[in-house]
């Protein structure tokens, strides 16, 4: 059934058109992903599809009762207003309550607030995730979301990535985030020069078929041919889910990539980094460090030994409010440890991205701030003007010449950025580089780093780009270490749902639950392997109801149009919540008791 139709409409702010006669509709069901630069039109596109804006030119027509449900990127709360008036309206507490539905909600997204608290007291990160969980809870035929990922960590976008594919709704989501929009998405819209372009498929079928137009069209354009060819080289070589959604003959496109090399020339990029970073970069000695200070604030690193080399580029992950960006800062020398040794190479030339926006002068013009640094840097084997970088990261032609005070938010990181990468470093430290960049501007950056060589370690929650720019993960689990994760977030993803790593989501996913645990004076040795072997049973039997979850979410994805198999289906994962949240109780329990 057909839910929105768009017949011709135009639409425009100033003399810019961002809409020049588009047609196209929403079937009952659809799930599209929205693509396109930033300010290309995106927002307004779907703001005419929810009816909140009325268009210049052309006829929008809803389906009869049709109900939409819509995340802007602006909220309209009463300061005044609790979390619970805002999330659950008028609720009776025994009624959301009993709702596993609406439970598995609050605890992904709302887990760390506590729902008496004032719309005022939250901060930015806060109030979205809240004006998510009311979206959530709702009942939609239409859901329309725009960035629903930002401040949203890994682990809380993997699970509203399957929360959305289980749901019922059809669902038109604006977003960067490439690694959701392929989970999510069946279809992808592409907005460009005012008009919208369709795809079957998520990301990945929407890189490989844009690239077989282009090849068809005989496209002469070079660099935007090259970068496309080693996206899609990158996508074929990555997991065989990236590419099991094309719906259209691939093989033209595998002609494409049959002689691009690898993303990376790891080899020689690190012997060129070693070359200028000789054999120590920076190594930690015995740190405890806390994030507020000595003893102050979350435990972020406990007695923690660790090394990074080299050529080294480290993808760091972990919940918000795990410590990434403080061990960013102590490797950065802006926070010194508790107690430990960091120990820095002589050769190292550190540049930091952090979150904060580095104050610039607001009447200086853009290509004179970065030309102020380098006029040119090499780059792999190729040499690039400030000029041609700008371009690269989205500054093109006039907007080279603009005056920093005009710039956006995104626009002066992607400044701050270039002027990092312009005064060439060898050590890259960076910390969520994606935020406000657009697909292409993202591919562009990725690009650039290929070809660079040092050390790297970035913090993102873009998955997509951190598994794309990064060789190896390392998470902080909450354990006050360091850890390996040969499997990348993937492996992350299921440690965290074992109950491996205890954060404040999980500790408050059942706000009212008490464990108690017997007084125990010292334990003897047999009972401390009685107790080990327990909870190894209990992480096992975890990881096979985490395993039976993921199947089941994958099986109501594929019965979206199958109301009675979703029925039972639902009751199945119901159930499953039940027993892992038994589990994860009784493991709680041997983990206590082992601490003791």
């Amino acid at each position: 059934m057909n839910l929105v139709n768009l017949e011709s409409v135009s639409h425009a702010y100033g003399p810019k058109p961002l809409l020049a006669n588009v047609s196209l509709g929403v079937e009952e069901g659809d799930r599209i992903g929205v693509v396109g630069r930033n300010g290309g039109g995106k927002t307004t596109l779907i703001s005419i599809i929810a009816g909140e804006l009325k268009p210049d030119g052309g006829r929008v027509t809803h389906t009869r009762n049709l109900h939409v449900g819509v995340l802007s990127q602006r909220d309209d709360f009463a300061a005044d207003a609790t979390v619970q008036e805002l999330v659950l309206g008028g609720r009776a507490e025994h009624e959301w309550a009993g709702d596993a539905a609406i439970r598995e909600i609050l605890a992904n997204l709302l887990g760390d607030i506590e729902l008496s608290a004032q719309a005022g007291a939250l901060s930015g990160g806060e109030r979205r995730r809240t004006a998510l969980a009311r979206l959530l809870i709702g009942a939609d035929d239409l859901i329309v979301l725009d960035e629903p990922t930002n401040h949203l960590d890994i682990e809380a976008i993997a699970w509203l990535a399957g929360h959305l594919a289980a749901r019922r709704s059809a669902l038109i989501v604006v977003t960067h985030d490439r690694w959701f929009l392929d989970a999510v998405s069946t279809r992808t819209w592409e907005v460009v020069d005012g008009s919208v372009e369709r795809y079957d498929g998520g990301y990945a079928a929407y890189v490989l078929a844009k690239a077989e137009r282009a090849r068809v069209a005989q496209a002469t354009e070079d660099r935007r041919q090259n970068l496309m060819r080693k996206e899609i080289a990158w996508l074929r070589r990555g997991p065989p889910a990236r590419t099991s959604k094309p719906k259209f003959r691939i093989n033209a496109a595998e002609a494409l990539i049959a002689d691009v090399p690898p993303a990376r020339e790891t080899v020689e990029l690190l012997k060129f980094a070693s070359a200028r970073l000789g054999k120590t970069v920076y190594d930690l000695e015995d740190v405890t460090l806390h994030a507020g200070g000595p003893d102050t604030g979350p435990l972020v690193l406990d007695h923690c030994t660790w090394q990074f080399g080299p050529g080294d580029r480290i993808g760091l992950i972990g919940v918000n409010g795990s410590g990434k960006s403080t061990v960013l800062r102590l490797l950065s020398g802006s926070v010194r440890p508790d107690t430990g040794r960091l120990v820095e190479g002589r050769t190292v030339k550190l540049a930091h991205l952090s979150q904060e926006l580095t104050e610039l002068d607001p009447t200086r013009r853009v290509l004179e701030t970065v030309e102020e640094i380098r006029k040119y840097i090499t780059v792999g084997k190729k040499e690039w003007s400030a000029s041609q970088l700008l371009e690269r990261l989205g500054f093109k032609g006039d907007a080279q010449w603009k005056v920093i005070g005009d710039l956006s938010g995104g626009e002066r990181r992607r400044l701050q950025l270039l002027r990092l990468i312009m005064d060439e470093p060898n050590v890259l430290l960076l910390d969520e580089p994606t935020n406000d960049l657009d697909i292409e501007t993202l591919t562009e950056l990725e690009d650039l780093l290929d070809g660079w060589p040092g050390t790297l370690v970035v913090v993102s929650h873009d998955r997509y780009f951190l598994e794309r720019v990064s060789d190896r993960t390392v998470a902080l689990l909450g354990d006050g270490k360091l850890s390996m994760l040969p499997g990348g977030v993937d492996e992350y993803l299921d440690r965290r749902a074992a109950g491996n790593a205890l954060s404040a989501r999980a500790a408050t996913a059942v706000p009212t639950l008490v464990v108690e645990t017997p007084i125990t004076v010292g334990l003897s040795a047999k009972e401390q392997r009685e107790l080990q072997k327990e909870l190894s049973r209990l992480e096992r039997q975890l990881d096979k109801l985490s395993e039976r979850e993921g199947k089941v979410h994958a099986q109501m994805a594929e019965a979206a149009s199958d109301f009675e198999r979703l029925g039972t289906l639902d009751a199945e994962l119901r159930e499953i919540a039940t027993l892992k949240e038994s589990t994860e109780v009784d493991w709680l329990n041997v983990a206590d008791r082992l601490g003791e």
